[in-house]
């Protein structure tokens, strides 16, 4: 069969390559025409469009970009009607991908699966009327929202576990490098405990978040400070913001970074449930443009108690979130002292075996290809 994916950034190019290599393994005559990024165009297929050239973030980055925006997008329905797929997977990155689904409903019928379904639990609930209309089959990864939409919204779904969960528990089996090893091969001071940096996938991300980091990090001088660069951030990039602090930076070993880190501080998203994963006690932290509005708005605005995975899988605050007004150096620095060891430290981690537990062993890509698979072969 043919699938046509698309994703629009890195998180979403890491989970669509293992659900190609997934539906590949069931499905022996697949074919695949995406856009997307450098790992699913390892699996094989057509790459179309790089995330890179997709990866806008905020309203005022959205406008500038509006022509680009529209432009990608016209260029995107025409090549699937050109193309034909049996299906189309749509992968997070909802702005653009229900615009998509809309189009394939209304023009098309080829069907539209979505998987990593919009957070709409959190803002832009009024988009279960698009859901509902234009996507065929809904898959997700996060086991608060079958109650969310399946209770609330009387829409069916599919979970099928959390793909971040499996990739790394994988990565641990396999991981082999000491800690001696990583240190060395990436000019590290091992005598001096990790302190990872997750600033964000974007640029907006990295300019926002980064700054205010890099400048709580230098108040623990026993520590070593070591960025995870996002793909597609040139070091210069970081660099500019490094100033006189002793960094670090590490690409395409995020994960191997996570493994030895002792604390991190991160920036909201999937990242905040890899490091809780890799059980490294975290702040989560995530700048916002008008602080001061927006954390009055918060409360107003977002449907949900918290913004980072970790804390609305448990449905308890298990790591601190500074967000908006709360995200000043002064607060990491208070957060980061309470868990670099001691209660604080133990009561986190106690945590995320909690969060483990409620996530489950499913297999998300394997089991999300197997029901898409299945679905399919019932049409034709």
């Amino acid at each position: 069969m043919r699938y046509y994916l698309i994703a629009g950034e890195a998180s979403g190019d890491l989970h669509a390559s293992h659900l190609m290599r997934a539906l590949k393994a069931q499905d022996k005559d697949a074919e695949f025409r995406f856009f997307g990024g450098d790992m699913m165009a390892e699996v094989g297929g057509t790459l179309v469009k790089h995330y890179r050239e997709l990866a806008y973030m905020g309203v005022v980055a959205v406008v500038m970009h509006l022509r680009t925006i529209l432009r990608n997008m016209r260029l995107c329905k025409a090549d699937i009607v050109r193309w034909k797929p049996d299906v189309v997977i749509l992968v997070d990155y909802p702005g653009f991908n229900l615009d998509i689904a809309k189009f394939l409903k209304a023009k098309t019928n080829i069907p539209a699966y979505y998987y990593i379904s919009p957070k709409i639990w959190a803002w832009k609930e009024y988009r279960i009327k698009n859901i509902r209309r234009d996507i065929a089959e809904l898959f997700s990864i996060l086991p608060f929202e079958v109650d969310f939409f399946e209770k609330k919204h009387n829409y069916p779904i599919h979970y099928v576990g959390n793909p971040t969960a499996i990739e790394v528990a994988e990565f641990r089996k396999r991981y082999t490098e000491t800690l001696e090893a990583f240190s060395k091969n990436n000019g590290l001071n091992i005598d001096k405990p990790i302190m990872a940096v997750l600033a964000g996938s974007r640029k907006q991300e990295i300019d926002g978040n980064l700054p205010t980091m890099l400048q709580a990090a230098k108040h623990f001088s026993n520590y070593q400070i070591v960025i995870a660069a996002a793909p597609g951030i040139d070091d210069s990039y970081y660099n500019k913001y490094v100033d006189d602090c002793d960094v670090r930076i590490v690409r395409d070993q995020t994960y191997a970074l996570l493994t030895h880190a002792h604390v991190a501080q991160v920036t909201s998203g999937t990242a905040t449930l890899e490091t809780a994963l890799f059980k490294v006690p975290q702040v989560v932290c995530y700048a916002t443009v008008f602080p001061k509005l927006i954390g009055l708005l918060r409360k107003v605005v977002l449907k949900v108690k918290y913004v980072s995975l970790v804390n609305l899988i448990v449905n308890r605050e298990i790591v601190k979130e500074l967000v908006a007004d709360s995200f000043t150096v002064g607060n990491i620095i208070n957060e980061l002292s309470t868990i670099v060891d001691g209660k604080g430290r133990e009561t986190m981690l106690e945590g995320y075996e909690d969060l483990s537990r409620i996530l489950g062993e499913k297999n998300a890509p394997v089991e999300a290809a197997s029901i898409m698979i299945e679905l399919l072969r019932k049409k034709k």
